[in-house]
């Protein structure tokens, strides 16, 4: 007598060998699949660089944070020598994700019924051949905004019919279907470069091309965010795509199904918050960079005299120098554990500041602090989920980007127009890589003077309320979702699973 209940349909999500701000949102698209009664399962990496003073212990954070969700862990292979090659670290890092695919497939062979959908992420395209070897339908996740793919599909359009790299064109702004205005010296540094010259350019053009050819694209945004971005995609209406691949090639379908800013934070309350509970309600700005944005130390400092100078609270995370450009893996692996902060920040600071300011070394948790009362604007890098962050929790934001995408996400972040976020402000000084203590002290007033900045907060709220009402029964990115799961069991009928 078959007493069992029958098995739950099951779809397998790889994140790859992203950082936080890549496992979090894929352990937060796996909890929505468990809410529409499938089974999920993250597979992870262990990544091959472990910087000195990062916490490297966030893939365990998040699997804790996620106990519903099953969690493996593929057994690990030795990480390149960073340090003895003179090839791209980024390369090398590709190559590793290849060398695993034999080991993904071994997993997912070990299984009776094989995964309804494989879920990859968009720099994880390394696994769709394993998709492909198991006939397993296949679809990428974007973990950055709508806006950010509009721009990576247009590139792909824009190499395609150039001689010659995008770097010559400077500033000057491309007018693309979808987003605001776009300087071209903000888009991704690699992709200003022209493939058949830059075997970076080459690996970032392969990476977005593979990652359109999957069976449908989820994206970690909710459609009234990015409304102009969304319809250009074709969005929840494929009749009003305005945006296609080279040669023509149309895009498959986009499902926005954010925002996915869960809980991923640690099991015990970090001590900050205690802090936070003192401080009067909107009187703290939050400084944070993201798991990988560390400033050298005359950059630190500089912020730290605009802080004091602002007179307001403050509550600031920082990571270890050296350098701001954190694309260089090498620098990562040399950051220095042992930085006094007494050292790195302006003689006294910590001192002076100590009633209405503090400092934490490395990481914070960011959801947390900007859902508390006390947070009333947030100095960000732009990071696409720490924007998400920003707008679920109603709080304005400073943009201040280092890298990757993160001027792309500044134009979004801050056009106040049609196609625009209009949810920060600039730090003016970012893009020639050192924002001075007058800046800092001017835009912090500027956004914590409640009249000032109310253009800007009454925009922030009403994101909120839209963000509110996009994951609520009915709300867009559920209806989305919905269509997303129909498309899948569609699919796999199709292809007679």
């Amino acid at each position: 007598m078959d007493t069992g209940a029958a098995p739950k349909p099951t779809v397998v999500l790889c994140p790859g060998i992203g950082g936080a701000g890549h496992v979090g949102p894929m352990a937060q698209l796996a909890e929505l699949f468990l809410e529409h009664g499938y089974a999920a399962t993250v597979v992870l990496i262990e990544p091959p660089i472990h910087s000195s003073d990062s916490d490297s212990s966030f893939l365990a954070r998040i699997a804790a944070a996620h106990p519903s969700v099953s969690f493996h862990t593929l057994p690990p292979l030795p990480p390149p020598d960073f340090a003895a090659s003179s090839e791209h670290p980024f390369l090398l890092v590709l190559r590793l994700l290849r060398l695993y695919n034999d080991r993904l497939e071994a997993f997912l062979r070990r299984s009776t019924i094989l995964p309804r959908a494989l879920v990859v992420d968009q720099f994880y395209v390394e696994a769709l051949d394993v998709a492909a070897a198991l006939d397993i339908p296949a679809y990428t996740f974007v973990s950055s905004g709508a806006s950010a793919l509009a721009v990576f599909v247009h590139v792909l359009t824009l190499l395609a019919g150039r001689e010659t790299g995008l770097k010559e064109l400077g500033d000057a702004p491309l007018q693309l279907a979808g987003v605001p205005p776009l300087p071209a010296s903000h888009l991704v540094k690699d992709l200003l470069e022209h493939p058949e010259d830059d075997a970076m350019c080459r690996a970032m053009v392969n990476i977005l091309t593979r990652g359109m050819e999957t069976h449908g694209v989820l994206v970690n945004t909710f459609e009234s965010l990015e409304s102009r971005a969304v319809q250009a995609l074709g969005g929840s209406d494929p009749v009003s795509v305005s945006i296609s691949l080279p040669g023509g090639r149309a895009l498959p379908p986009v499902y926005c199904i954010g925002p996915l800013v869960g809980n991923n934070e640690a099991e015990r309350r970090h001590a900050c918050l205690a802090w936070l509970d003192a401080q009067p309600e909107r009187s703290v700005v939050f400084l944070c960079f993201g798991s990988m944005g560390s400033l050298p130390e005359s950059q630190l400092r500089e912020i730290a005299a605009g802080l004091e100078a602002s007179d307001h609270r403050f509550l600031w995370v920082v990571r270890t120098p050296p350098g701001r450009d954190t694309n260089d893996i090498k620098k990562i692996l040399e950051q220095r554990a042992d930085s006094d902060l007494d050292a790195l920040l302006p003689e006294g600071f910590l001192d002076r500041t100590k009633e209405r300011g503090l400092v934490v070394r490395s990481w914070a948790p960011q959801r947390e602090v900007l859902g508390h009362a006390a947070t009333g604007a947030f100095v960000t890098h732009c990071g696409w989920n720490s924007a998400l962050e920003g707008v679920v929790s109603g709080v304005p934001m400073l943009c201040w980007p280092l890298y990757a995408e993160q001027m792309m996400n500044k134009v979004f972040m801050t056009d106040d127009g049609d196609g625009g976020v209009g949810v920060g402000v600039e730090v003016e000084g970012y893009a020639v890589g050192f924002v001075g203590a007058a800046e800092v002290e001017e835009k912090v007033r500027w956004v914590m003077d409640a009249e000032r900045s109310r253009e800007l907060r009454t925009r922030v709220a009403a994101r909120k309320e839209e963000a509110e009402a996009a994951v609520k029964l009915g709300g867009s990115s559920r209806r989305s979702f919905v269509r997303f799961l129909a498309d899948v069991e569609s699919t796999r009928e199709r292809l007679g699973k």
